[in-house]
């Protein structure tokens, strides 16, 4: 019989700064130090994983909590925030219940009842034709109402998605507004399937394309040029025997290669694929990928010698100590012709630890000059002594912001306090500007001093100098993904509303 709690564990996970959050509501005019221009007007969107029940598996992994989506609301110089859990299948049983449903990360064998639906939308939000899209890659996407953040339901593209799955990581063509899109295991749980799929402006499905990728393992991020299309596996391994056995659905394989996969973008065949293969590594998050002018495919993304996602160990249990992980950007180049598959040594970009890459949308699929990222810098101050207490664990770490110039190959560096930590940025336009990088970041922060967070907005003409602070009246706990959406594309209400 399944024993239900009543409180969270006491593991790093569930405390400090990661203690969940468990928030609904808003908050108007939040006070601003500094100055916010006039001329931002938009909106974030983030999400975070934050369960509303304490698991009845101990050991939970911070990933499994309920998506609850934060929304900060930026128009003349002012801020207003606003914040609701997306009404999953798993959500509303469990407030139906009072006590946790779910079992383990992505294994529906060691849930308390069946769900037709397992999934959390808790990785990423976007807004797609209309439709706010909480999104996680085991499943399709719950849509929401862009200004209330009330749940609509289950979202299929009125029937035409193909798969059981779509990912977290949609891409955005800035010249022809398609979504570019896939799901893997796309037939269910340890299939080897990948779908991959493209969605026009106004939500049309095209170029539906089924593969087999050569191991079931993870495809968390992937990347998009003009013509082409990558697939990054993480050696991170699925086994539906594990699974049936009450397992973790993910197992690190350290026997296993990093593969690119790589198919054309338009007319393609399910056997036009080829899965390029490089030493056992983490691939981590894409910053872009393009062509260059001879046809070789350029593929920027964070690479690690050792398993970033150290939560889930190999077959023996073991797993890097975290602090021993590092990342860095690096540049992939393919000849997509070649019959050679092995691939060659990939250029450095940025040697810092690093992660969470994010760069002017604008540019994307194509040549590009800028990258921000999250950065994790001991040198710089840290009083990792003092904030240990509050900070909580069970994943990765960043005290700093960097701007990478592509062209320079300079780094300049933000650092928020010796009593904070960053989570992802994003970046927003310029009114007008055209110029790549010509704009502002924002990004949600982490003050283990006051245990409650912070909006920071950097210009990035002087990107190391903060612009304004923006106080948050509540703990928002670490979460994943998010987007910034203009005013153009999403008009705003007045705060009075």
């Amino acid at each position: 019989m399944t024993e239900y709690k009543s409180a969270f564990p006491d593991l790093p996970q569930f405390s400090g700064f990661m203690r969940p959050c468990r928030l609904e509501g808003e908050a108007f005019n939040l006070e601003v130090l500094g100055q916010i221009p006039q001329e931002i007007e938009g909106t974030f969107f983030r999400v975070m994983p934050d369960p509303q029940t304490p698991p009845f598996i101990e050991n939970d992994t911070w990933f499994n909590g309920d998506g609850n989506v934060s929304a900060f609301r930026v128009k003349d110089g002012k801020v207003s925030f606003k914040q609701r859990y997306v009404r999953t299948e798993k959500f509303i049983r469990e407030r139906e219940s009072q006590r946790a449903l779910l079992g383990k990360y992505r294994n529906k064998f060691t849930d308390a009842v069946e769900f037709r639906i397992r999934s959390t939308a808790n990785t990423n939000i976007v807004h797609f034709n209309g439709q706010l899209l909480a999104l996680k890659e085991d499943s399709p996407p719950y849509a929401m109402d862009p200004i209330t953040l009330e749940t609509k339901g289950l979202y299929d593209f009125d029937g035409q998605l193909p798969s059981l799955t779509f990912t977290a990581h949609p891409k955005f063509d800035p010249k022809t507004g398609e979504m570019v899109c896939f799901g893997y295991e796309a037939k269910g749980d340890g299939t080897p399937d990948v779908c991959y799929y493209n969605v026009t402006a106004d939500g049309k499905f095209t170029e539906t394309v089924w593969l087999v990728a050569p191991v079931v393992a993870m495809i968390h991020d992937f990347a998009v040029t003009e013509n082409w299309v990558i697939f990054p596996i993480i050696p991170q391994v699925c086994d539906l025997e594990r699974m049936m056995q009450g397992g973790e659905h993910w197992q690190w394989s350290s026997t296993t290669p990093m593969y690119l996969g790589v198919i054309p973008r338009h007319g393609a065949q399910s056997t036009d694929v080829k899965w390029f293969q490089y030493k056992n590594s983490f691939p981590g998050h894409t910053a872009n990928a393009y062509e260059d002018k001879n046809g070789i495919l350029v593929i920027d993304l964070g690479l690690s010698e050792k398993n970033q996602f150290f939560w889930w160990p190999d077959a023996e249990g073991n797993a890097p100590e975290p602090s021993s992980i590092h990342g860095e950007l690096v540049r992939f180049t393919i000849d997509p012709q070649s019959e050679d598959l092995n691939l060659s040594e990939p250029k450095v970009l940025q040697a810092d630890n690093s992660e969470f890459y994010r760069i002017d949308d604008r540019f994307l699929m194509r040549p590009y000059r800028h990258c921000f990222f999250d950065m994790m810098d001991p040198k710089l101050g840290t009083d990792f002594e003092r904030i240990a207490p509050n900070i909580g664990g069970g994943y990765p770490l960043y005290n700093s912001l960097g701007h990478f110039d592509n062209l320079t190959g300079k780094t300049e560096v933000y650092f928020p306090g010796k009593a904070h930590m960053v989570q992802e940025p994003v970046f927003i336009p310029r009114r007008n500007s055209t110029v790549e990088g010509d704009g502002y970041i924002m990004v949600l922060v982490n003050n283990y001093e006051t245990m409650s967070s912070e909006l920071h907005l950097l210009d990035t003409s002087d990107f190391t100098k903060l612009q304004a602070k923006i106080l948050i009246p509540v703990r928002l706990r670490h979460g994943l993904h998010g987007s910034w959406v203009d005013g153009k594309e999403l008009p705003l209400p007045s705060q009075a509303e």
